[in-house]
């Protein structure tokens, strides 16, 4: 019997509800969107976390439950709610230049958000691992951009390739290049200095990982455990 009341993935999947509860309750998104379709559906999805707590059920069975399919149903759901595929745009587009940057910041949680989401049942499927990392996506980002950033000396803002999408992430390694092959950890975002930033590079001793093994956006191969020490206690500290 698996501990499912314990469940990182469950912890951090129900935490990220939360925050985007918060984070539409909070933003100003101008558009055709129907808050009230979003806010509800995001309602039913606690309720199946809920209930895939008290499961107790091995990760193998948990991923095919009803829940784990009705928690997809209502993310699609969501981004239709929010105005579809392209959702995102429609808001920074409407957006003046004084409330993006607060903007990119709320829907960056938005997009921590249904991705924390969509990735739940790939994550179960993992099996029985009992780690907060486990609660975020890990993927092999390839780096496209590098710039840097406006406010700070020490700090480079990065356009990150995930295969399926683009990132942002700003770090602080300023060794950093484009091509670089890199790990990294899907982290709720984090404010640095006026730019969001949407996860974390892994890194283990003196910078990080530049050479990372594995198909692009997918579970990095070969990363050394003591790379995942930062990701993990990021995780905890979002679950306090």
């Amino acid at each position: 019997m698996w501990d499912t009341s314990n469940d990182y993935r469950l912890l951090v999947a129900e935490k990220s509800v939360e925050l985007f509860m918060r984070s539409v309750e909070g933003a100003n998104l101008k558009g055709k969107w129907n808050k009230k379709q979003a806010l509800q559906a995001a309602r039913k999805m606690t309720s199946e976390i809920q209930t895939l707590y008290y499961s107790y059920l091995e990760p193998a069975a948990m991923i095919e439950t009803p829940q784990i399919s009705l928690l997809e149903d209502q993310g699609m759901e969501i981004v239709e709610a929010l105005g579809g595929e392209s959702w995102n745009l429609q808001f920074m587009e409407l957006a003046n230049r004084e409330e993006k940057p607060k903007l990119e910041e709320a829907l960056a949680k938005i997009k921590f958000f249904l991705n924390t989401i969509s990735g739940l049942k790939d994550r179960i499927s993992l099996g029985e691992i009992k780690d907060p990392v486990m609660g975020v996506d890990i993927k092999k980002g390839e780096i496209l951009s590098v710039s840097k950033h406006p406010e700070a000396d020490q700090l480079l803002v990065c356009n990150v390739n995930l295969h399926e999408r683009a990132i942002t992430v700003v770090t602080n390694d300023l060794d950093v290049k484009e091509k670089n092959q890199v790990a990294v950890a899907l982290l709720p975002p984090e404010v640095f200095m006026g730019i969001t930033s949407e996860g974390m590079f892994l890194g283990a001793g003196e910078g990080i990982l530049k050479d990372v093994k594995g198909d692009l956006g997918k579970l990095p191969q070969g990363i050394p455990l003591e790379a995942l020490n930062e990701a993990r206690n990021l995780v905890e500290n979002f679950l306090q």
